[in-house]
């Protein structure tokens, strides 16, 4: 079977994905396949930092706004949905290019991850939901550091959903979901992928989330969690959003609104270290430093691309 090439450009948020991305697109003839299990969602676009019409530049952008507010999205779905993209994108004589930082959504989609049936616990999920109401998805989170650490490592406290899932998946198979996830690895992946990550030092990244942060106020970020509030709060998943749960309470008066703003801030720094640990396992991510301009950047990816593809023209 010959293999779909693929280019991914992966790192943590803030780092230039979406910019670099579409100017590599521009100059491939290339569209581009998100990887952010947030982006998914329709609405969710300043704080979900969405490219807008002007910055995708005439570019065609797939996995965005497929799915509404109060519907769940597991990273199944994701997988058959962004295969069916791609699928549609080289058949029409383009290339395609993942772009994200949710690491579980990139590493399923080219490692060709199969979700077989697993059980399920409706009373088990049921009362793991209660147990966050009343005292916060730290307690859910706290059960599933004492009963499987490894995937507690790998998860968020606030990726609910994901905490819920893989409490129930120890409970009723005894093995972890990572294991599972491991078994269900194909023999062989249908895609020929080029990875690469956005390197970057700490504290200019962190300045970087800092001032994304305030700029998504300035776009009018509180604005869009006010009109989107009853919705979200219907959603096990895409509330679970940096900075959507933190503003939805300062507008239920729980927080100020400089509170929320602060934890936004420091949550997303969190967030953006948590993706690098991820990415940072993979070996077979090649690292850019960020530091050099955009033109030096697409010299080198093109080179890359020459050695594993010879016969890449350039």
């Amino acid at each position: 079977m010959e293999k779909t090439r693929i280019i991914a450009i992966v790192g943590p948020t803030a780092s230039g994905k979406t910019a670099l991305s579409i100017a590599l697109a521009k100059r491939m003839d290339g569209e581009i396949v998100s990887a952010d299990s947030m982006q998914v969602y329709r609405g969710m676009d300043i704080g979900t930092a969405k490219p807008t019409e002007e910055e995708k530049d005439g570019i065609l952008h797939h996995m965005m706004d497929v799915t509404d507010l109060c519907e769940d999205f597991s990273v199944a779905r994701y997988c058959e949905m962004a295969h069916q993209a791609i699928g549609d994108i080289v058949r029409r004589g383009k290339f395609p290019i993942l772009v994200g930082g949710t690491g579980l959504y990139v590493d399923s989609l080219l490692r060709d991850v199969t979700f077989g049936d697993v059980p399920g616990d409706d009373s088990l999920r049921e009362s793991l939901h209660k147990l966050a109401e009343r005292e916060g998805n730290e307690a859910v989170y706290r059960i599933l550091c004492e009963e499987d650490e490894p995937a507690a490592k790998r998860l968020h406290p606030n990726n609910l959903r994901r905490v819920i899932r893989a409490i129930e998946m120890k409970r009723l198979t005894g093995i972890s979901i990572l294991e599972h996830e491991e078994q269900s690895l194909p023999l062989e992946s249908r895609y020929d992928a080029l990875i690469f990550g956005m390197a970057m030092e700490r504290e200019v990244l962190y300045e970087r989330i800092n001032c994304r942060v305030d700029q998504m106020l300035e776009q009018g970020l509180m604005q869009e969690v006010s009109e989107l509030a009853d919705y979200l709060r219907q959603s096990k998943t895409s509330v679970q959003g940096l900075g959507y749960k933190e503003l939805i309470e300062s507008l239920d008066g729980k927080i100020t609104e400089e509170e929320a703003i602060e934890i936004l801030k420091r949550d997303t720094r969190r967030y953006a270290k948590r993706q690098m640990t991820w990415f940072r396992r993979n070996p077979d991510i090649i690292w850019l430093d960020t530091t050099k301009p955009m033109d030096q950047l697409l010299v080198e990816i093109e080179k890359k691309m020459k050695e594993r593809w010879n016969d890449v023209k350039g």
